[in-house]
């Protein structure tokens, strides 16, 4: 085993910089096609369609595992629940630090939208504010809870030049509970659900293995991903926005950079530690611009780099995925608000403050069956009763603060599972103090 190491980590021990390579060539090939551009008939489409393309296919194969995962992942941690007595306690503890993370962002997106005032510093035209077609609702918490059917998914049907297209879709937040439900179903009736938490174990190993087949995809991945964006959307659109794109980012800095490391030191762990091992869902995230595409990676680094016990990060994580955003449901809603209020002249007044904080931190449940952070903002608009049609006004430049967003986001899914098993007595602080290994070994680990 000794004598295999090597070779591995010769072939994927700068994975991190694998992936800081395919973002510069990302750029490169996205500009590139930018000028050339991009439109159909233009010189750059077939560049920016193969970027398009590529960057779409490594985020479908990591979507694709998700289902499965989660499953597999979630039966075979209620198979061994009896090795946490805690596990009640867990599960509140988990929802208490979900909470506390977003309250914190949340203020922190109010104060630097009032401080920075971003909605009177734009040149965006008032012609731009159009309605989104996706709404957020309070309803939508208990259509997403409840199951639609035993696998989790959810056909749209999409009407464009004419022709309809009909696509299946996944719930994260409804594969949870069937697998849960399952799982205790499988303990509850004794010996003849023995064969079934043996198969579900082996099925976790194989999705396991083919998950690290994709992974090694990353840096493939990341110079579509990136280089897609840069495409088709460059960087012109920021001159408008410049003052709400800033906001944004420094308010994603401060929860990553300051908030998140003083949350870590007061529990007692180091945040180099953390950061070093959750680096790569965080990377991962920031350019696939999916929480739930990065999931695998997310709760792979959680247990094998950070020490979280297989047994909680399995429903920890997922849970996370689908509720836990303080990018995309916290910071980025409080500050966007404030500039849809200050743009339309909406005076608002501490009720209205109060009911930002609500929605932030309740709020993500409500969109938990939903994707994208527009959803997540009409529903805080709509609770303000402030202009649906604000959120026109900033969708030209959703990429590329979504990037910043997801990779918040990542970071809080990965934190909270740590510093609850941090309190909890069950982290394995060997693991997480321990000098870091290649990524293989972080991603892969040993069955």
């Amino acid at each position: 085993m000794a004598a295999a190491q090597p070779k591995s980590s010769r072939f994927i021990s700068g994975f991190g910089i694998q992936v800081l390579v395919a973002m510069a060539l990302g750029l490169g090939l996205g500009l590139l096609a930018r000028n050339l551009g991009p439109a159909e008939g233009q010189a750059g489409y077939a560049l920016a369609e193969t970027l398009h393309q590529v960057g779409s296919i490594f985020v479908q194969l990591l979507r694709v595992l998700v289902p499965p995962l989660v499953f597999t992942a979630i039966v075979a941690s209620i198979a061994n629940i009896a090795q946490l007595q805690n596990a009640a306690r867990l599960v509140w503890r988990t929802l208490f630090w979900f909470a506390v993370t977003a309250l914190i962002a949340v203020l922190i997106g109010i104060a630097l939208g009032l401080i920075l005032q971003p909605g009177l510093h734009t040149t965006v035209e008032a012609a731009a504010a159009k309605a989104p077609k996706t709404h957020g609702s309070w309803l939508d918490f208990l259509t997403g809870l409840v199951p639609s059917n035993v696998l989790g998914l959810a056909a749209s049907t999409k009407i464009a030049d004419g022709a309809a297209t009909t696509g299946l879709s996944f719930n994260v937040l409804q594969i949870v509970v069937i697998s849960l439900v399952t799982g205790v179903a499988a303990l509850k009736v004794g010996e003849a659900g023995e064969a079934f938490l043996k198969f579900n174990a082996s099925a976790l190993a194989i999705v396991r293995k083919v998950l690290w087949w994709v992974i090694r995809l990353t840096p493939i991945g990341t110079v579509g991903l990136f280089g897609n964006a840069v495409a088709q959307y460059g960087w012109t659109t920021l001159g408008q926005l410049g003052a709400f794109t800033g906001a944004i980012y420094v308010g994603l800095t401060l929860v990553l950079l300051v908030v998140y490391p003083t949350i870590l030191a007061l529990n007692g762990l180091n945040p180099v530690k953390f950061f070093q091992g959750a680096w790569p869902a965080i990377q991962l995230g920031f350019v696939s611009r999916s929480s739930v595409g990065t999931l695998p990676v997310t709760e792979a680094v959680t247990e094998t780099s950070l020490g979280v016990p297989r047994a909680y990060a399995a429903f920890a994580v997922p849970f996370g995925a689908t509720t836990k955003m303080d990018g995309c449901a916290a910071i980025y809603p409080a500050i966007s608000a404030i500039f849809v209020a200050q743009f339309f002249g909406v005076h608002l007044v501490w009720s209205d403050y109060v009911l930002i904080v609500f929605v932030s931190v309740i709020g993500s449940a409500a969109t938990a069956g939903l994707t994208g952070a527009t959803v997540m903002l009409t529903l805080t608009l709509s609770t303000l009763g402030l202009p649906l049609e604000g959120a026109g006004l900033l969708l030209a430049i959703d990429p590329i603060l979504d990037m910043g967003r997801t990779a918040v986001n990542v970071a809080g899914q990965a934190l909270v599972p740590t510093v609850v098993a941090k309190r909890e007595g069950i982290l394995d602080l060997e693991t997480y103090n321990a000098a870091r290994v290649p990524a293989e070994a972080q991603l892969h680990p040993a069955e």
